[in-house]
């Protein structure tokens, strides 16, 4: 019994060591002390040797198997830190952090392809220099090149002393730097392409296992899976945005289209409730957000947005007939667009719009809608025009006659016609050059309905009566409207402007000596009113307006002598007088010469450049020989009523 107590206890001490998990050196010093001591058989210490071994196998075998579960758990670690959303930079900097704490590297980075196919280090952990992040290796140049190759990890104790790695400058004065000697480097797969490099090294001479290479590989297929997911939520995640965009923009589109419906019933209501085209161009602007314009097939304006103005200057025959050749909306100019305003293959005119911005399909969509709603109510204009024409002409007619019949019921009538005579009017005669009637009294119906007027026609002459207080004017802008149509301009007299139902026959008879005398002196094509014949306008009319004629002659005279004490009016007839001398105009007045200059520079002045020639030199003597003609007249008359001066009456 002694002497198996003896050989029991170095041998429960190996177990004792074992269950403590003691380092391999206390196994070597128990076996060491049994053999210095010399009290165990050498069949004993023989067993107790191989029982320190199995000890230290054991031993062996269990730490290789934490060393595993803890691999295990720091992967595991890995993935479930790879499962969160992250960018691929954010799951780069987790494989490198775990490859150096799992593996006891000194430092670990990795290294991806460029699009030149060059490596570079993409993301590091644990270096002490600025020189790794970013290093760019060429192609067929370095570890990376070699592992890439291969597809296979590769490993050395010594990196810098290695001859099997194609060595490149930049990246050995790194090593160099970071004083690193062994180095491990496995790929980054993805299926049987090497797409990158995770690397491991440390600054010491260091031999690799089996398990380590495993786990590296382990964590190169991580990161693979990790970039792969990361790419797939970045194209999930542009996908997603470029989803939604579409899905705004759908919903713009929608909205936009619910606008653009609810504005074309707008649009359809207006027409339908008689609003005129003013009033529509003005709704039309509101709703494209532009300036818009509406003009016939002639290019003349119907109506206008207040901002588009400016646009009757694009508003051109040229332009109305390119749109229609289009059919459809079309650039005009930079900015400006047109839209053809139809009914079936007859042209009726144009929209334009003036927009800072490039319009989008919707809108320009919108414009030819525009078009077509204008296009209805010409229509139904020239319908109603058509309709009320002979009613309204004969009522017209009946207005012109002498003389006037049963005023009371023409009033009536007016009214029914929604003819407001009590307004200022004039009168309009058209006399069509060149064979072209038919087409002059459609427009004459046309333009008459358009401005609230009245058209007839009477011995092939178009009457027009239309709103407003200045003939001139009127006739002018039924002369320039009109010969947009016709071939040749046809030749217009004007007259007015009156109030109520007897004048206007009156105005007629005097638009017609108007035009008469247009014709008389050769003057065909062209238009006027009384006012603008000058004498042979006062000669003609009926109102013989000679204080209105003596004032458009020299009423600056009249007024700059009643204002200032001077005598220009005896100058100018003193001037004329002399045969427009200005010397013997002095003699006759007994001034200098040089003062009749001056006053016939101020003359030149008030009464403009011409005064002194042609027609109007006869005007300005007509003008002066009724003012002495009045004056004689006056002077006579207060002398019949014994209205003499008072001086007279004291003698």
């Amino acid at each position: 019994m002694k002497g198996e107590d003896s050989i029991g206890v170095p041998a429960l001490a190996v177990l004792e060591l074992l269950a403590q998990d003691s380092p391999p050196s206390r196994f070597h010093e128990v076996f060491q002390s049994a053999q210095q001591q010399q009290s165990l058989s050498s069949d004993h210490l023989s067993e107790l040797q191989r029982a320190t071994h199995l000890a230290l196998d054991i031993q062996a075998s269990v730490s290789q198997r934490r060393r595993r579960e803890t691999f295990m758990t720091g992967l595991v670690d890995t993935v479930r830190d790879m499962t969160l959303p992250s960018s691929p930079d954010t799951l780069l900097k987790v494989v490198t952090s775990r490859a150096r704490r799992l593996l006891g590297f000194d430092m670990a980075y990795v290294s991806l392809r460029d699009a030149d196919d060059n490596a570079y280090i993409h993301s590091s952990d644990g270096d002490s220099t600025a020189l790794n992040t970013g290093l760019v290796v060429q192609k067929q140049r370095g570890l990376s090149e070699l592992v890439r190759t291969s597809g296979a990890p590769f490993w050395s104790t010594d990196y810098l002393n290695d001859d099997r790695i194609p060595h490149w400058p930049e990246v050995d004065d790194v090593v160099r730097a970071e004083g690193l000697s062994a180095i491990m480097a496995v790929p980054i797969l993805r299926a049987s392409e090497t797409i990158g490099v995770l690397y491991g090294a440390n600054r010491v001479v260091r031999h690799f296992t089996p398990d380590e290479i495993s786990v590296m590989r382990s964590l190169a297929d991580f990161a693979s899976v990790a970039l792969e997911k990361a790419e797939l939520l970045d194209r999930t995640r542009t996908q997603v945005a470029a989803l939604e965009s579409l899905g705004a923009q759908s919903r713009a589109t929608v909205a936009r289209l619910t606008d653009l419906g609810e504005a074309q019933t707008r649009l359809t209501a207006m027409v339908l409730d008689g609003s005129d085209l003013q009033q529509l161009a003005t709704a039309a602007a509101e709703m494209l957000a532009a300036d818009v314009t509406i003009g016939d097939a002639y290019g003349q304006v119907l109506g206008s947005s207040q901002e588009a103005r400016e646009l009757g200057e694009v508003m051109t025959t040229g332009a109305v007939l390119e749109a229609q050749a289009a059919g459809g909306p079309i650039l005009l100019s930079p900015g400006v667009w047109g839209s053809p305003v139809s009914a079936g293959a007859e042209n009726l005119g144009l929209v334009v719009m003036l927009s800072d911005t490039e319009p989008d399909t919707d809108t320009l969509r919108y414009l030819r809608y525009v078009g077509h709603a204008v296009a209805v109510l010409l229509v139904i204009q020239r319908s109603t025009a058509v309709a009320a024409g002979p009613v309204r002409d004969e009522f017209l007619d009946e207005l012109l006659a002498v003389p006037l019949r049963l005023p009371h019921r023409l009033a009536s009538r007016a009214q029914r016609l929604q003819v407001d005579l009590e307004e200022p009017y004039v009168i309009v005669i058209v006399r069509p050059e060149g064979g072209e009637h038919g087409k002059a009294v459609v427009w004459g119906s046309s333009y008459s309905h358009r401005h609230r007027g009245l058209k007839t026609v009477r011995d092939g002459r178009i009457v027009l009566l239309l709103p407003g207080t200045d003939a001139s004017a009127a006739a002018r802008t039924v002369s320039e409207e009109l010969s947009r149509v016709l071939t040749e301009p046809a030749t217009v007299g004007a007259a007015g402007p009156a109030t109520g139902l007897t004048p206007a026959s009156e105005l007629h008879l005097e638009a017609q000596r108007c035009l008469d005398t247009l014709i008389v002196l050769g003057e065909t094509g062209s238009s006027a009113s009384m006012s603008d014949l000058g004498f042979l306008g006062l000669l003609l009319s009926d109102d013989r307006d000679v204080d209105g004629f003596v004032a458009s002659a020299v009423g600056p005279l009249l007024k700059q002598d009643a204002e200032r004490g001077t005598t220009l009016i005896g100058t100018v007839e003193t001037y004329f007088a002399s045969g427009q001398s200005p010397t013997r105009a002095a003699e006759a007045l007994y001034i200098h010469a040089n003062t009749v200059a001056r006053r016939l520079d101020r003359i030149t002045d008030l009464l403009g450049p011409g005064w002194q020639k042609g027609e109007r030199a006869v005007e300005v003597q007509l003008a002066l020989r009724l003012l002495r003609a009045r004056g004689v007249l006056r002077r006579q008359r207060e002398t019949t009523l014994g209205t003499a001066p008072r001086s007279a009456d004291s003698e």
